[in-house]
């Protein structure tokens, strides 16, 4: 069984600045929540964290609550909490995929989301998972959020931009212009087209001083009324 077995556990970060975290709970099971509540705190204060509270209807809101947070307020990361047990239906299986992988995607987008919501078969199993003093899953989920806020702060000057070098090189900022007269030197030259041949087939110009032949004029036009008559 999993629980007989011995895991490693990386310690917890070191911070220089202050961390705030976001924990979003879904109390459905409340006793359960509390323990994994009282988890996560324990963790974020030993790490210093300042945390916020947050509770919405089930596990499927924890998503989209994060979700909002990350848009609209100022939180370094999150800690997603609740618990669902299998019942009768498939509701079980649709509640457990669509909030992990939820939370999954908001946290490929950048968002340091540590997931403790417990996935069980029973209420025994939930209750071993929950408890501070056993295998303390909200602390857990804590702890992951403040390792990857660890890595975000670490990272987060280290930008590699988006195709583009500081300087040297064709194609980059410190060099365009050598860079678009070599594209222009490998451009093909075209040259214009010889038309003295195509000039002399052209038939010469009249003379200056010579008359055009007068124009036909319409039948029953008249220059001085400007009126049509019948010939």
């Amino acid at each position: 069984m999993a629980g007989s077995e011995t895991h490693y556990t990386l310690p917890l970060p070191v911070f220089d600045k202050p961390v705030k975290l976001l924990i979003v709970v879904a109390p459905y099971y409340k006793d359960i929540a509390d323990n994994l509540i009282a988890g996560a705190r324990a963790v974020a204060a030993a790490c210093g964290a300042e945390v916020d509270l947050v509770e919405v209807p089930g596990a499927l809101e924890v998503p989209s609550a994060i979700a909002m947070a990350e848009r609209l307020a100022e939180f370094d990361g999150y800690v997603a909490l609740g618990c669902i047990i299998r019942g009768e239906t498939t509701h079980y299986d649709t509640v457990c995929n669509d909030s992990s992988r939820a939370l999954s995607l908001l946290g490929l987008q950048g968002a340091c989301i540590g997931n403790g919501i417990l996935t069980v078969e029973n209420r025994a199993q939930a209750e071993v998972r929950a408890d501070p003093a056993g295998q303390n899953k909200g602390g857990g989920a804590a702890a992951a959020a403040l390792h990857l806020i660890a890595l975000s702060r670490k990272w987060a000057g280290k930008s590699k931009g988006i195709g583009f070098r500081a300087n040297g090189g064709p194609g980059r900022p410190g060099n365009r212009r050598a860079s678009s007269r070599s594209c222009r030197s490998r451009r093909p030259r075209f040259r214009r087209p010889d038309t003295s041949s195509a000039r002399s087939n052209i038939s010469p110009r009249r003379p200056s001083g010579s008359r055009s032949p007068p124009r036909p004029r319409a039948v029953g036009w008249c220059r001085a009324s400007a009126r049509c008559s019948l010939p």
